[in-house]
């Protein structure tokens, strides 16, 4: 008799048992639209995109459409997920009622795209002022500002897309441009706005970068308060370091920390200091870092052209193994600059706070990871309700991670460990006393956090 090698129990597969749902864990995004209100706020923007005599609301289309992006789809025909779990998502519409939904929407896509917007403004403000403590904006003034990064990605397209061109890095598809509120360290983000734009859009086109910022902070709640804007701090690499752009932002009167192209002018006046002009830079945990400085240059340049107040600081380390020094690295070492209005602060610490702008390429990936990665339709107008679907899904998902989790290690999660963790918990369902009841599992090991984010939702 031979003895089983296999490393696994050995099941008998079979069709039947109790009902089951295999993404119960997803009611906590579906919570989360009706805390904020965002159900009420699309149905409403959206009902003149409704058909007389329709079955489904163009809001609920769309917050389904969202909440299949937050559970990990990345096509129309992924809402099949929701669709086979009627008692948890309600009605879902059909793939081809979508489309043409998509098609409608994108036939007026300024007027579809505003109310979408809108929205979202009033379910972040009411998410927000849930949130207390834990919100963003909570305590912000222009010693700790909230934080809006600006950066740019490139999305391919393996077809032939409309307004599809070739990209800087030899690709073929998009380079859609986005904005994202910080968190901080105790959190994620959120995006405030998102821009698509062929692939040969550039990387530094001053006008592209005023009016996603524009757009990002009608976005913030009490933005009509900020009138002296210091409370606001823009962040964005050197694709935003244009004379526009900073003028832009000295107007609004915003704090920003920008980067800087590096000039031949610039690696000159380094000539004229001395070792002690030089202060050691910081870390990511704010001590101090061995082979890196920092110093401010802007006594030394000529900057009259540039917006008033603007202070140029300079970075030189040493170039990491491997790293090839470019034509304005000096003396053996790498440098970097960037300028910032920011009056107050140690200079190292103005540094280390543009460096952590890299949060923003975490928040890129979660957006590729949410459905930025596939445009799925050939319409350029219809791609672009896709992106700000797409930014509605993140948004329900770091709206969820601020009211159900709080101070938990799950508000710093990533979208795919919170698909793995919890959404894509199991559960059965029973009815009783005429109300349908989800029971997880008990031996799952996040079923006690997921209990615990349910009875935060659930709380007045």
């Amino acid at each position: 008799m031979s003895e089983s090698m296999s490393w696994y129990p050995s099941l008998k597969i079979e069709v039947g048992g109790s009902p089951v749902v295999s993404q119960a864990g997803a009611g906590l995004l579906l919570r989360t639209v009706e805390k904020t209100g965002l159900s009420r706020g699309l149905s409403e923007r959206l009902s003149p995109w409704r058909s007389s005599g329709a079955v489904h609301d163009p809001g609920k289309v769309v917050c389904d459409l969202a909440v299949m992006l937050a559970l990990g789809g990345d096509c129309v025909s992924d809402l099949a997920l929701l669709r086979a779990e009627p008692c948890v998502f309600g009605a879902v519409a059909s793939d081809p009622t979508v489309s043409r939904l998509i098609t409608v929407l994108a036939g007026d896509s300024r007027k579809a795209l505003a109310a979408i917007a809108s929205a979202r403004a009033q379910a972040r403000a009411r998410a927000w002022e849930l949130a207390g403590t834990a919100a963003p904006d909570y305590g912000v003034d222009a010693a700790a500002p909230l934080t809006i990064d600006l950066d740019a990605t490139l999305t391919e397209a393996h077809s032939d897309k409309e307004h599809a061109a070739p990209t800087f890095k030899r690709g073929f598809g998009f380079h859609p441009l986005r904005a994202f509120v910080d968190h901080g360290e105790t959190g994620t983000g959120e995006p405030a706005a998102v821009m698509l734009r062929p692939g040969n859009a550039g990387s530094n086109t001053a006008h592209d970068h005023k009016q996603l910022l524009a757009d990002a902070l009608t976005q913030l709640p009490r933005v009509d308060r900020w009138r002296i804007g210091r409370k606001v701090l823009v962040r964005a690499d050197s694709g935003g370091g244009t004379h526009e752009f900073l003028d832009y932002c000295h107007r609004r009167r915003v704090q920003y920390s920008i980067g800087f192209v590096l000039t031949d002018d610039i690696v000159a006046a380094l000539d004229n200091l001395i070792d002690t002009d030089w202060i050691p830079a910081l870390d990511a945990g704010g001590k101090t870092r061995p082979g890196a400085w920092v110093t401010e240059v802007t006594g030394l340049l000529d900057l009259s052209g540039w917006p008033r107040g603007m202070r140029l600081v300079v970075r030189k380390e040493r170039p990491h193994p491997g790293a090839q020094l470019r034509f304005t690295d000096h003396d053996g070492l790498r440098l970097t600059a960037f300028v910032t209005n920011t009056t107050t602060g140690p200079l190292p610490e103005l540094e280390l706070r543009h460096r952590r702008r890299a949060r923003c390429e975490d928040r890129i990936r979660a957006a590729k990871d949410t459905g930025l990665r596939n445009l799925p339709f050939h319409s350029y107008n219809a791609n672009r309700i896709w992106t700000a679907i797409v930014a509605l899904a993140m948004d329900l998902t770091a709206w969820t991670q601020i009211l159900a989790f709080g101070p938990d290690s799950a508000r710093r999660w990533e979208p795919k460990t919170l698909r793995l963790r919890l959404f894509s918990i199991p559960a059965r369902l029973a009815r009783h006393a005429r109300r349908v009841h989800l029971r997880l599992p008990a031996h799952n090991p996040w079923t006690g956090l997921a209990l615990t984010a349910f009875a935060r939702l659930a709380a007045p």
